[in-house]
């Protein structure tokens, strides 16, 4: 399954960019260029997806829930 979200890369300071996820707070990262910014983004995003995954299905009898895809309107 494909998801998009919105990436947001500002050059820092101190040279490379930083770079964060609009959607989801706490997916950040940073690059020396914008490629490797993009790049490590998106493995950050991933990572963090998978781990919120596991978490938010610990405990849960999966034998009893209701998966479906749900779509918003922005």
């Amino acid at each position: 399954m494909t998801q998009t979200f919105t990436a947001v890369y500002e050059p820092a300071e101190e040279g490379g960019y930083t770079a964060f996820v609009e959607e989801v707070p706490g997916a950040i990262s940073q690059g020396e260029t914008l490629e490797e910014a993009r790049e490590n983004l998106k493995e950050a995003l991933e990572l963090m997806l998978e781990v919120n995954r596991e978490r938010v299905l610990d405990g849960v009898d999966e034998s009893r829930v209701v998966r479906e895809p749900i779509a918003i309107n922005r």
